[in-house]
């Protein structure tokens, strides 16, 4: 088997039973701000286009680059289509024009020849944009596990498929606190050292777990070559942002994980396995070029600012016209006020008004009365400030989910007086009616039936109030404080209270003082 990266999450497999081309993007995406990095345009596209198979983990578009599939992969390419609870991926196919298409079927194995695989979709509204995916395959010659960019709870579930020998996973999250939110600097340096620690920790968790011998970190760093966006490169000019690149969690296992061998996977990289020999080969960057792209990283990512300014400059040209105040507010009151009386646990989970400045419209998202409405003075807990070209170019896409457009380009600046709020931006990438109803029912399924367990001193509820993660396996305890290592967060043992967001309490009690025998 061999394994070629293609960039980011990128990867072409060849199998004994065939070839896979798994999440191929050449960018940019999200409104011109992420650029694979390094730079993958030297690739051969034309061979990489014509596998026998295409796999898209999930909706991201740095995942999914449609101008990049209909460029270079032919429309009768077999698609190897997760389960998931909404048909949103399964359109964007189809309107490109991707229709021999495989239903897989959640962790089941499919079988081809040779080629054995297996595509796991998690479905949590915080997944991805509404589900993400990992795909297992074996050959017989070798086994690997793409976990992406999704965090499995049924670990053993799926390693249940075969032993990977080698793993590939994201250890670099995609999201844009603290970098946006209205924060004293030092606040934000000091968040994000928080955050990159716990990517790091989970990135960990996942690989001490799935314990393969041969590592691969992928799925980011994004660079970020647009003026503004610049300085967020990576950890930051000034230690404020959040991207670890692929070189600094190498060494960063290599401290904590010594007996697994860990490997850049950049673009151009070989990765060669038969009957358990493993050899890695760098086709497109040689030892030089790689220095230069970690070891002078800042003189790079300005050589690729300096000469893919029109890239940014096509995306922007693509945007629509802004639309008056009058008429934004009057489209987005048409989109927005159905779904909000459809969703009431959005509603009861946000609890209060939330402002949006958007260009000249100044409105307000009063959840608890499901209206949209012109900002009046009143005091709000949470407030956004959004350029109208991104708005009006949702507005015109009818984009459902503007957590894989607006919020991940960074374009953006937001505020908050109290403590993050999933329900507000679950909503946001939720603006459809199937969405909606999807995540309405998965949230009203959550009360927690499940028995108890005995963590230190406390008995609490074996599964995570967030999702589901068994705490019997992930959970921590350190004065008086439990710690999901999934997502790192946290709740108060004594209240119950979670101490990460608003809502999602715990079942927790001290246990009773162990009694032994006279």
């Amino acid at each position: 088997m061999r394994i070629t990266g293609l960039g980011h999450a990128g990867m072409f497999i060849e199998t004994a039973g065939g070839s896979i081309l798994c999440d191929p993007v050449i960018g940019p995406s999200f409104f011109g701000s992420w650029f694979p990095f390094p730079d993958n345009r030297g690739l051969d596209w034309e061979r990489f286009g014509k596998a026998d198979f295409l796999y898209i983990s999930h909706r991201h578009r740095d995942h999914l680059d449609i101008a990049l599939l209909q460029r270079y992969v032919p429309q009768d390419i077999t698609v190897l289509l997760p389960d998931y609870p909404t048909d949103d991926l399964e359109r964007d196919l189809r309107a490109a024009g991707y229709t021999n298409i495989v239903y897989t079927q959640a962790g089941v194995p499919l079988q081809y020849g040779e080629l054995k695989l297996m595509v796991t979709p998690l479905r949590a509204p915080s997944d991805g944009p509404i589900g993400d995916s990992s795909l297992s395959v074996d050959d017989g010659t070798a086994s690997i596990l793409n976990q992406n960019d999704s965090h499995p709870l049924d670990l053993e579930t799926l390693l249940s498929f075969s032993k990977p020998e080698a793993y590939f996973t994201q250890v670099s999250g995609a999201i844009w606190w603290p970098m946006v939110y209205d924060l004293p600097h030092e606040a934000k340096q000091n968040f994000a050292q928080l955050k990159r620690d716990a990517q790091n920790k989970r990135a960990m968790y996942y690989i001490e777990k799935v314990d393969a011998p041969h590592v691969f970190p992928m799925a980011g760093p994004p660079m970020f070559l647009r003026e503004e966006l610049f300085r967020y490169n990576g950890m930051g000019l000034e230690n404020d942002a959040i991207f670890t690149d692929q070189r600094q969690f190498l060494e960063h296992m290599a401290e904590v994980r010594p007996e697994q061998n860990g490997y850049l996977f950049l673009p151009g990289t070989e990765v060669d396995i038969t009957d358990g020999t493993l050899s890695v080969t760098q086709t497109l960057f040689d030892e030089d070029e790689i220095e230069r792209i970690f070891g002078d990283k800042w003189n790079y990512l300005a050589e690729q600012r300096d000469t893919r300014q029109d890239e940014i400059a096509a995306e922007e040209a693509s945007r629509a016209e802004v639309l008056p105040p009058d008429v934004m507010l009057a489209e987005l009151k048409a989109w927005w006020e159905p779904l909000l009386r459809r969703g009431r646990i959005f509603r009861e989970g946000v609890g209060g008004p939330v402002r949006y400045t958007i260009g000249e419209l100044d409105m307000v998202v009063d959840f608890p009365k499901a209206k949209l409405r012109e900002y009046a003075g009143e005091e709000v807990e949470f407030w956004y400030t959004i350029p109208a070209d991104l708005v009006s170019t949702n507005i015109r896409d009818h984009e459902i989910d503007w957590s894989n457009s607006i919020f991940l380009s960074m374009q953006f600046a937001t505020g908050r007086k109290g403590k993050f709020n999933e329900f507000i931006y679950t909503f946001m990438k939720c603006l459809s009616r199937d969405r909606i109803e999807y995540v309405e029912n998965w949230y009203a399924e959550q009360a927690d039936v499940s028995e108890d367990i005995r963590l230190d001193d406390w008995v609490v509820q074996r599964r995570c109030p967030h999702l589901r993660a068994d705490l019997s396996k992930t959970g921590k305890i350190e004065d008086g404080v439990l710690t999901c290592s999934l997502h790192d967060w946290k709740w108060d043992l004594t209240s119950g209270k979670c101490l990460t967001t608003q809502g999602h309490p715990i079942r927790a009690t001290e246990a009773e003082p162990a009694t032994t025998a006279a």
